[in-house]
């Protein structure tokens, strides 16, 4: 028999668990949820429709979410102009220096932004930035020549999204200590762009489902009137 946590139970007293809500009591119930003691990341996760075996049917892009995600965002910049990118915002820049780096292990960094003409060696590390969902890509923004407005971007709140082996979702909302609104606003914003990115071979509903969690609580799951045009 699975043991219950102590968090998992008292989150149990102010919901049931087993039935579906709507966005806005979803966020209300997050609040009413045992808080850590940190300020916990909260996630709205989706389950699709779709066959991730298809390479015409993978589902992935960027939201900027209006009210940012909460998260102070580290950026490497792959470049030559070092300076241009440091003034412009980005936490660290270099290519052969950086490069090496990351050959060695290092990933002291949330983004990585890549010019053009730096792709062609930051390739070469793409065994190591791959699998941690760091390697820029053009479709995500974050391979461009326009370093300062990318940079910009990421630090307003810019997010990227990508669905897992599983027809998985995941994308940052935003943190527990966000206002209701904040939290809505960000959350709808998330489902209009993850609705854009229905591939065009998916026909029918492309959610099948989704939920709302924060770092330490249960998911909240939602009413599909919520997402039913998608």
């Amino acid at each position: 028999m699975v043991k219950l946590s102590k968090r998992y139970r008292k989150a149990l007293e102010v919901t049931d668990l087993s039935k579906t809500y709507s966005l806005k009591d979803a966020v209300e119930l997050l609040g009413k949820f045992p808080p850590a003691n940190f300020d916990e990341t909260v996630e709205f996760s989706f389950h699709l429709w779709v066959d991730p075996r298809q390479s015409d049917q993978m589902v992935r892009g960027t939201v900027a979410l209006p009210h940012g995600s909460g998260k102070e965002v580290r950026v490497l910049v792959f470049t030559e102009d070092v300076d241009a990118a440091l003034q412009a915002g980005a936490d660290h820049a270099g290519l052969k220096d950086m490069i090496e780096k990351v050959a060695e292990g290092w990933l002291d960094f949330d983004v990585a932004i890549a010019t053009t003409q730096a792709m062609r060696e930051v390739r070469t590390v793409a065994r190591v930035l791959g699998p941690k969902g760091l390697m820029p890509n053009p479709k995500s923004g974050t391979v461009t020549d326009d370093v300062p407005a990318a940079i910009q971007a990421v630090k307003a709140g810019r997010v990227e999204f990508k669905m897992d082996k599983t027809a998985n979702v995941a994308v940052v909302v935003g943190k527990r200590s966000f206002s209701g609104e904040q939290l809505i606003e960000n959350a709808n914003t998330v489902l209009e762009t993850l609705g854009r990115a229905k591939p065009e071979s998916v026909k029918g509903r492309f959610i099948k489902s989704a939920a709302l969690t924060a770092s330490m609580s249960p998911s909240v799951k939602l009413d599909s009137a919520e997402f039913a045009k998608f």
